[in-house]
């Protein structure tokens, strides 16, 4: 199995005035090309460990390894790099630019990386083209509709071809058909071999991911499967 994203003894606290342990002892394996939801109440730890996954914030304690690469010792401009190659984000928010054109917001998801803007250009057109608006490649982004917003973030996602993408609440501003066609777009990704960790209060969306990891009081309580990785 290869894996994906491993996390070892990983707490997080937060010095006073909050003073807050928000994750206590987390191990965490995932394997390449699994979806897994990460689900608990609020102030569970779920954003903080999505954060940490994320490298958008450093463990108290503990290790953190993306596709075996050890984290705890990179620099800021290191954890950038990895951000731009091997991540990918959506959240809640959309984000998105909206006097630049679609394929232009979905373009920026490649600038860190430093590529021409044709190539740029190319892969904005092949990510729409994956979640389902290439029709929509000349609008401007505040032309579109709240589910469509969203599938030009998850575009912008997966256009530098990341092996992880981590999702914040990605249905949370969204109807109920409207989110159920985003969850099968971001589980779908494992069949290009994606791999997808998402937080979601919405059993559905989590259900409709292959594993679930419930956490409660910053600990892991329940995994569907906790054998994974052994």
């Amino acid at each position: 199995m290869r894996v994906a994203l491993e996390l070892s003894g990983v707490s997080k606290v937060y010095p006073p005035p909050t003073a807050v342990t928000a994750l206590a002892d987390i191990d965490l394996v995932v394997a390449a090309g699994e979806t897994v939801a990460i689900t608990g109440a609020s102030g569970a730890g779920k954003s903080t460990l999505l954060g940490i996954l994320g490298t958008l914030e450093r463990p108290t304690s503990g290790s953190v390894r993306i596709a075996g690469a050890d984290t705890s010792a990179m620099s800021d401009r290191e954890l950038s790099g990895v951000r731009a190659t091997s991540l990918g984000f959506v959240f809640q928010q959309f984000f998105l630019l909206d006097h630049l054109s679609v394929r232009d917001n979905v373009a920026t998801g490649l600038v860190y990386r430093g590529a021409p803007a044709r190539v740029r250009r190319e892969r904005a057109t092949e990510a729409l083209h994956q979640v389902g608006l290439t029709g929509r490649i000349g609008h401007r982004a505040g032309q579109l509709s709240g589910g469509e917003r969203q599938r030009v973030a998850i575009a912008r996602a997966i256009v530098g071809r990341p092996a992880v993408v981590l999702a914040d609440e990605p249905t949370g501003n969204l109807d109920s058909a409207t989110g159920a066609e985003i969850t099968a777009l971001l589980a779908g990704l494992a069949d290009d071999h994606t791999t997808v960790v998402l937080i979601t209060h919405n059993v559905d969306v989590a259900a409709a991911m292959a594993r679930q990891v419930h956490l409660r009081d910053g600990r892991i309580v329940a995994d569907s499967a906790p054998r994974v990785g052994a």
